[in-house]
């Protein structure tokens, strides 16, 4: 006589808070924690063998970014799709508020002073973005994604920060919120039609949006295109970079070793071309071996994704996995030389807080969608089936 299970062990065990604590993805802790400790290894040297002023400051966010991150992991998820909307419109509400009371630095207004931290509300939009668009996503059938009248409203929820940060003004962050939030469509599965109706209206109005572009906008554009044409002027950062990167060679010139930067030829060496130095002081290897750890951590948000049984958690992952991709991407790129140098930083490696926070923010959200892989929630509510 075949024994029929009884119904209570065909659910998934309760997520008792103990349980979700040794359901944490303790291997990518691990890869971030190292990266961090990469990031505190390169920003000793940048201070020529110091702990201060960036170092020790490093470590001490790190901690506390790890902490939230747990902290995040351990969140229930239909909690959390529930605030996604109100998260979107506090970072929104903060990015605003810019225009009134932001911090100018470098010729651009995009801090707010806190006391205990310069926050820098763009960099927290990017992770606002895609909890908004992942629960809108999640409450739509597959049929109904195509037609343009289910687009209007995920559209204004990614150009409304646009926008806002175009006014500050920094281009190079409103790329970034574009490309995450097309990502978010894409990955939701809006019909690559859009796409490339979108891409034949951009091309167009390339013309007209080059004559509403900044002075420095369009130097760095120009540069982009041929640094040698002011090798002490506007195409100084990126040359130097590429010196840097070729004088590295296969296995680097070891730690704290590196001329270009150790003599201050290598500008912004502590954020923006952290890993220039990276690649002087360890070579090609080291630069491989931190591309690699990238690439583990990312390895890592797509198995959750392809793990979770819920749709929300299945776009909270892959968005915030695309978000990573695109910091480390664009800023590798950049400092190659093989798109413009728009002071983008890589993540848990470059000095700065608000960056750590978002990267660490986007790891917590990752390891929440793992935590509460056997959580399904209906497209009708915010009820579990």
């Amino acid at each position: 006589m075949v024994r029929l299970p009884d119904a209570d062990s065909l659910n998934p065990p309760e997520l008792t808070f103990a349980r979700k604590i040794t359901q944490l993805n303790w291997g990518l802790i691990a890869l971030v924690t190292t990266l961090a400790g990469v990031g505190c290894a390169m920003l000793y040297s940048a201070a020529n063998g110091e702990w201060s002023p960036w170092a020790y400051r490093h470590v001490i966010r790190y901690a506390m970014a790890l902490l939230l991150a747990i902290g995040l992991a351990l969140v229930d998820l239909r909690l959390l799709m529930r605030w996604s909307y109100a998260i979107y419109g506090l970072a929104l509400g903060l990015l605003a508020s810019v225009e009134v009371a932001g911090e100018i630095g470098m010729g651009a207004q995009r801090w707010i002073d806190f006391g205990l931290i310069q926050l820098q509300p763009s960099e927290l939009m990017k992770i606002a973005l895609v909890l908004a668009l992942a629960r809108y996503f999640h409450g739509l059938n597959h049929e109904v994604i195509g037609r343009l009248t289910y687009l209007v409203v995920p559209s204004a929820l990614v150009l409304a920060p646009v926008v806002l940060v175009l006014r500050q003004p920094d281009l190079g962050t409103a790329g970034m919120i574009l490309l995450g939030g097309g990502a978010m469509f894409f990955l939701a599965g809006v019909r690559l039609r859009w796409f490339f109706m979108i891409l034949i209206l951009s091309m167009a109005s390339v013309p007209i949006g080059w004559q509403f572009l900044r002075e420095y906008q369009k130097e760095r554009i120009l540069t982009f295109l041929n640094p040698e044409n002011d090798p002490l002027g506007s195409g100084y950062h990126i040359l130097q970079s590429k010196i840097a990167l070729g004088s590295g060679g296969v296995f680097g010139k070891g730690f704290l070793q590196g001329s270009q930067s150790h003599l201050n030829f290598l500008p912004e060496k502590q954020t923006d071309f952290i890993f220039t130095m990276l690649a002087e002081e360890f070579g090609l290897i080291g630069a491989l071996s931190a591309i690699a750890l990238y690439i583990l951590v990312m390895a890592y948000g797509v198995a959750i994704a392809l793990r979770v049984r819920c749709l929300f958690a299945k776009l909270l992952a892959l968005g915030v996995t695309t978000t990573l991709f695109l910091y480390v991407f664009i800023n590798i790129a950049m400092v190659m030389g093989l798109v413009p140098v728009v002071g983008v930083p890589l993540p848990l490696i470059s000095y700065g807080g608000t960056a750590l926070l978002t990267a660490m923010i986007a790891i917590g959200l990752m390891m929440c969608a793992y935590v509460h892989r056997d959580v399904i929630i209906s497209r009708q509510g915010l009820k579990e089936e």
